[in-house]
């Protein structure tokens, strides 16, 4: 290398405040846990291995004021990357994947829960930017460097070997590491946010390719599978609501932990408390949420189909105009007219196209309702307003119909008007937990009015009403909160898992058999379940759920990223844990020595795996295209 009279060129200054800059972001901001000192090292390692492998790539211009432009515009870009990162963070503890980057229609209607996740202390991570941009303006001719042909050689040499180091040590960390892409916080922990985002590219684009090869060849071994896990036996609750409506309610962000609690000395959901002590109520107090990157879409994917989301991205935006054989699908062919009520806009998760595909009839979108200042806030429409105003829609339907009401209130960033709280906040250093309680509790109201709405217009009797938790509110971000809410030390991932726990009602006016029900479930398990409820076979069908009224189940509830709960074990985190103590079966994860067990969750997660890969293939092929269920519906 000759470089003459210089000081140290800008793009290893460049190097070092990014990396710094990044390593503060990935140890401070992002919740990562780390196990061991070798996952400290790597964390430590690869911001550096990153940021010198992207601006030492400025050594190959000639021009030094293209040299310096491309060192302050990498720094621009590269932080914007970091940031957007950090922000969905905060609101989701999770990465950003190329299918999200995607779905640029819904960005418009984010509004305030955006501006609640940008802190005013970020303006701290663009001063790099600042000082990497004064340097390459003011101070070009001794920051810009002129290498030979050998110097950019060994730069990019260099580069690549820093690289091949760093992802060495990361295998040998987490052996098969780039092939368990379903838990983005490992690729981003060992190899960074942007080799991780260069990964998902290529994974992107390799499932782009298996629609294209697939062919029905791929059923047989699924078919087969699926018969194996299917309830053989018929419950006693088949066709126990043959021929009624279905009413099925999607509550936003509600969670299992506030049913039969209290806050402030007050009950949370007092209409919900009563339905568990109903007569014609079943609760699932152990109903899980599956859901992944794509939130309510996805927990209604999980319901129409009984099929598993994607590791990565939305099925709504990303596979929307696949075959399926959905729920709505099924009931259309045993004459119900099939709609939507949800007080958003249309194209949001891309539900215009998706509910077409899913066999809906009708889509009552934002435009059906009449949306003000005073009945509006946050997300749209208040619930109250939300379904008073759906009514006059509901009386006008033929019998029998499915009708899917997805609520909004209880809406990150949980804002309610003072009018409209009917229980204080909870005092705690999350805001977000504070109130999430009074907009938790406005839903509960705002059900209870429902069911009085259904009881006048004289819809109650014939109806079945399915009231289910969407999935979680409050994300890992508050955890210290939370902990302090429960009572707990702190929050494990056992209790993280937990935490995923919504409530699911089914309550069948004049049925008398309500009772709680404790088995693990989940939302795999609906559509197979309200199907037989209506007295509809699902035999033929192909879903990964069962019956929640049968006794003769798989046994397991699948989450997207491997974890699992069974009745005795709870997989999280890579670790095994008693169920009933929420202990690790032993510090080693090898043995329950109370139960004289090896390895208990080694070949539930085997299971578990091979069934999402299953759903996976089904997704990714379009395998429903070389099927014909109207034979069998």
């Amino acid at each position: 290398m000759n470089v003459k009279r210089r000081k140290i060129p800008l793009f290893i200054i460049a190097t070092l405040l990014f990396a710094i800059k990044t390593y503060i972001i990935y140890r401070f901001m992002f919740n990562l846990e780390l196990e061991n000192t070798m996952q400290e090292f790597i964390l430590l390692i690869n911001p550096f291995v990153s940021a010198f492998l992207i601006f030492a790539m400025s050594v190959w211009f000639k021009s030094q004021s293209r040299q310096m432009n491309f060192l302050r515009h990498t720094a621009l870009l590269g932080t914007l990357i970091l940031y957007s990162n950090l922000v969905f963070y905060r609101a989701n503890t999770d990465f950003i994947t190329i299918s999200q980057m995607l779905q640029v229609s819904n960005m418009g209607d984010l509004g305030s829960s955006i501006l609640t996740l940008i802190k005013l202390y970020d303006v701290l991570l663009f001063v790099d930017v600042a000082t990497i941009w004064y340097l390459s303006k003011k101070k070009q001719d001794k920051m810009a460097v002129n290498y030979h042909k050998s110097g950019k050689a060994f730069a990019l040499a260099m580069s690549l070997l820093l690289l091949a180091g760093n992802f060495f040590i990361a295998e040998m960390e987490r052996p098969q590491l780039f092939t368990r892409t379903f838990d983005r916080e490992y690729l981003v922990k060992n190899i960074g946010v942007f080799n991780y985002h260069i990964y998902d590219a290529i994974m992107q684009s390799k499932v782009k390719t298996q629609r294209v090869f697939a062919d029905e060849s791929k059923l047989s071994d699924i078919s087969e599978y699926i018969n194996e896990i299917q309830s053989k036996d018929q419950s006693d609750f088949y066709g126990v609501a043959e021929g009624k409506n279905l009413i099925f309610i999607s509550v936003e962000s509600l969670q299992n932990f506030v049913i039969n609690n209290e806050v402030n000395g007050e009950e949370i959901t007092p209409f919900l408390n009563s339905l568990v002590e109903n007569e014609d109520t079943f609760y699932f107090e152990n109903f899980y949420s599956q859901v992944a990157q794509g939130r309510t879409s996805d927990s209604e994917f999980l319901v129409e189909n009984s099929l598993y989301p994607l590791s990565s991205g939305a099925v709504f935006f990303t596979h929307g105009q696949n075959e399926y054989n959905a729920l709505p699908e099924q009931l259309k062919e045993k004459g119900y007219y099939n709609t939507v009520f949800h007080a958003n806009n249309r194209s949001f998760w891309n539900r215009d196209q998706m509910y077409k595909s899913l066999g809906y009839d009708y889509y009552y979108g934002e435009e059906a309702y009449e949306v003000t200042e005073n009945n509006s806030i946050g997300w749209g429409l208040k619930d109250k307003a939300f379904f008073e105003q759906s009514m006059k829609y509901l009386q006008s339907f033929e019998q029998p119909f499915y009708s899917k009401f997805i609520t909004l209130t209880n809406h990150f960033p949980f804002n309610l008007d003072e009018k409209d709280r009917t229980i204080e906040p909870y005092n705690s250093n999350s805001n977000t937990l504070n109130n999430y309680f009074p907009t938790v509790r406005y839903t509960d109201e705002a059900l209870e009015q429902f069911f009085n709405q259904l009881k006048d217009t004289g819809i109650y009797e014939d109806s079945i009403i399915v009231i289910m938790g969407d999935h979680f509110g409050i994300s890992e971000n508050h955890n210290k909160s939370m902990s302090q809410y429960l009572g707990k030390e702190k929050i494990t991932p056992y209790d993280q898992l937990q935490l995923l726990r919504v409530p699911l009602f089914i309550h069948i006016p004049g049925s008398g058999n309500g009772k709680v029900m404790s088995d693990v479930s989940g939302q795999i398990d609906v559509k197979p379940t309200l199907l037989h409820l209506l007295g509809i076979e699902t035999e033929n069908d192909i879903n990964f759920g069962n019956d929640l009224f049968s006794d003769d189940r798989k046994g397991f509830v699948a989450f997207r990223n491997g974890d699992f709960v069974t009745e005795s074990y709870v997989s999280a985190s890579s670790t095994c844990y008693n169920r009933q103590t929420g202990e690790p079966v032993d510090e080693n994860n090898n043995l329950d020595v109370e139960n004289k067990v090896k390895n208990p969750c080694a070949p539930i997660k085997k299971k578990v795996m091979n069934e999402l890969e299953y759903s996976d293939e089904i997704i990714y092929g379009d395998l429903f295209r070389f099927v014909d269920f109207s034979k069998s519906n």
